[in-house]
């Protein structure tokens, strides 16, 4: 195994230090205005470029920091991040932070770097640290120690909590064996519960209520806590009694009961979730519907895919699974799925609707039960005609109305990744694809039928868009953009351009094959 190098970072641009032969490449960033550079080779793990970055912005070990192109759009932090030129700045940004704490002088931070960086050239050509390197190494950190030993530092603009993370942080780290998944869910969740108290940006907060969200670019406690953003924000902790540490319960607990599988997983429960938050806001919805109509429908989309096993209804019938025994062969897994969301609020310590009233809880889980259920692709007909009819003399005082569209914008919410930029969106058929023909392939060698979208030898990826988006997509969301004609620009202008993308892509790929027979 080679040997992992330790990357650095240059405070103030234009300082390099002696290179060493090894392949590395260069970043240019902003960080509060001030240019920075960083240099790390591709053999670096993505912590340690992480932890380069998180030095870089004097952010404590559970800020969260995103980079930003000179297009303002999110990039990933890792060792595959591209290089570039004095020209074409990165920006680095603590988006989630707290308040008070501010990290150790960059001056000590970047002295450690280069000590590391000096020790591992000089250990790769000696073979050994010398005693002046260890001399050095000792002299910092036993400044550090008498500094981490004041009670107040404020004078000096560092902070004492967390100090054994900011010190271990700066150090390279061991090689770890791969964790178990209980191991991997402990730790997201303390890293959850760490950044729960970060202050996320406004600019965030805002861009968090738009269908142009990057969720690739987040990780999974960082997704957390924005979905405890969400439920904040729309102020149902106030309302509804909910505790703060019972919501984090709640969501955690949510997170352990998707699966990890291509498609329907944590990712995707996020998707929906944001998107179903951004549509509120969009649509102004918390004026026109009681704010425990918005619990609902938020909280649907959370739990509308609670452990998917990646094989869908037809699968599950076909096979005779447990669940589709145990349902009848009716919805099996919409109603796994609400089983199982309400199999985690009967823990008393993950029931965010413990402090409300018999009726309220009844009136929730009769709304949830009916937003999942209606996420059941074999009834989207139904459901849609449904809201044709009641669409143009459309009241929201009208209960029923009021049901069937939120079962619409919950179904929306399902199926919306076309509605979201191609680079955020196109990923997601990929997954979905993979899910897809997992599923074909297990039917083939049980001899069961195949479900003919999903076979990967008669499936292309523009053929399996085009029909879905102009038969499914479309006239769904036209017909919600008519009773909120503000979401045209939002969510149907998208859709029609995402069709028009496969369209190309399905004619081109048409010809090909013609030119190729001839």
């Amino acid at each position: 195994m080679s040997e992992s190098r330790v990357p650095f970072f240059i405070s103030g641009a234009g300082h390099v230090l002696p290179g060493s032969g090894m392949t590395t490449k260069i970043i240019h960033f902003l960080v509060n205005g001030r240019p920075e550079q960083a240099e790390f080779g591709a053999d670096c793990s993505a912590a340690d470029v992480k932890d380069l970055f998180r030095a870089a912005a004097e952010a404590g070990p559970h800020h969260i920091l995103k980079l930003y192109n000179t297009n303002g759009g999110v990039v990933n932090i890792s060792p595959l991040l591209e290089a570039n030129s004095e020209d074409s700045y990165y920006r680095l940004e603590v988006v989630a932070s707290n308040l008070k704490s501010v990290g150790m002088p960059k001056e000590l931070d970047t002295m450690e770097y280069r000590l590391h960086y000096l020790e591992s050239k000089v250990n790769e050509d000696l073979g050994k640290t010398p005693t002046i390197i260890s001399d050095l190494k000792s002299q910092v950190e036993s400044f550090k120690r008498k500094l981490e030993s004041v009670e107040h530092l404020s004078w000096m603009g560092l902070f004492k909590e967390d100090s054994d993370q900011q010190l271990s942080k700066l150090s390279p780290k061991p090689q770890t064996s791969q964790l178990s998944m209980h191991e991997e869910r402990q730790q997201v969740r303390r890293e959850f519960l760490n950044m729960s108290t970060l202050q996320v940006t406004e600019e965030v907060r805002e861009h968090l209520k738009t269908p142009i969200f990057d969720n690739w670019q987040w990780e999974d406690a960082e997704m957390l806590v924005l979905l405890q953003v969400m439920f904040t924000d729309l102020e149902f902790l106030t309302a509804f009694h909910i505790e703060l540490d019972v919501l984090q319960n709640f969501l955690f607990k949510v997170y352990c009961h998707y699966n990890s599988i291509p498609f329907h997983n944590f990712r995707h429960c996020f998707c929906v979730t944001q998107m179903m938050y951004g549509l509120i806001w969009l649509t102004d919805l918390q004026s026109k519907i009681a704010r425990i109509d918005l619990l609902i429908m938020l909280t649907s989309a959370l739990c509308h895919d609670l452990d998917h096993p990646g094989y869908n209804n037809v699968y599950q019938i076909n096979a005779q699974t447990d669940l589709a025994l145990r349902y009848n062969d009716i919805s099996p897994l919409e109603n796994h799925h609400c089983a199982v969301a309400f199999g985690i609020m009967s823990k008393q310590e993950c029931n965010i609707l413990k402090n409300l009233t018999c009726e309220q809880y009844k009136y929730i889980r009769g709304g949830m039960i009916k937003c999942i259920l209606a996420t059941d692709m074999a009834r989207h007909n139904e459901i849609l005609n449904k809201f044709k009819t009641m669409r143009p003399v459309f009241n929201f005082t009208n209960k029923e109305h009021k049901e069937v569209l939120m079962n619409i914008m919950v179904k929306v919410s399902d199926i919306s990744n076309e509605a979201r930029p191609m680079a955020v969106a196109e990923p997601w058929l990929d997954c979905l694809l993979q899910e897809f023909f997992n599923q074909s392939d297990t039917e083939k060698l049980k001899g069961l039928p195949v479900t003919p979208f999903m076979d990967r030898d008669k499936v292309s990826k523009p053929s399996s868009q085009t029909n879905f988006i102009r038969f499914v997509l479309l006239p769904l969301f036209s017909e919600l953009t008519k009773l909120f004609p503000c979401l045209e620009q939002h969510i149907l202008e998208p859709v029609r351009r995402a069709l028009e993308y496969y369209s190309d892509l399905e004619r081109a790929s048409k010809e090909e094959e013609r030119t190729t027979k001839a």
